[in-house]
């Protein structure tokens, strides 16, 4: 799969409207945006953090992205605009609640694949959950 362009991130960003109809490919960009910045949030990007997205995206998306792809959308320079928070912020309200706690969990298991969770990677993801207005207990598991 070629790089997502990020269309339905860039457009709600720019103050348009979400396309009901492009819903799929709104939550297939957020996974992409998100878990590629979170393989390099600590600086430290191992291999099996990009493995990890790698296996996600296929699991979520059904397409395969290059371990290029997830590198190259981590240092987008969309980011140059705005970090990755600012577009989430402003993305949320589009994602269903069932998409945005997926997004956060399988955030989490991309930090977690390395074994050892940086702080930085913790301020990452803590700033991801708040962005995506996921409540602790979402997240927890407890509400379903």
């Amino acid at each position: 799969m070629a790089i997502i362009d990020l269309g339905n991130v860039l457009k709600i960003f720019g103050g348009g409207k979400d396309d009901p109809g492009q819903h799929k490919e709104l939550v297939k960009e957020v996974l992409l945006m998100t878990l590629s910045r979170a393989s390099s949030s600590d600086s430290n990007t191992h291999p099996c953090e990009i493995a990890t997205v790698q296996r996600i995206l296929k699991d979520a998306i059904g397409e395969d992205v290059s371990a290029a792809d997830i590198r190259v959308a981590a240092a987008s320079e969309i980011y140059e605009r705005a970090p990755l928070e600012q577009y989430l912020t402003r993305v949320a309200p589009a994602l269903t609640k069932s998409d945005r706690i997926t997004i956060v969990k399988s955030l989490a298991e991309v930090i977690r694949s390395d074994v050892a969770v940086s702080p930085q990677e913790i301020e990452f993801f803590n700033k991801v959950v708040t962005a995506l207005a996921v409540s602790t207990a979402e997240v927890a598991g407890l509400v379903a």
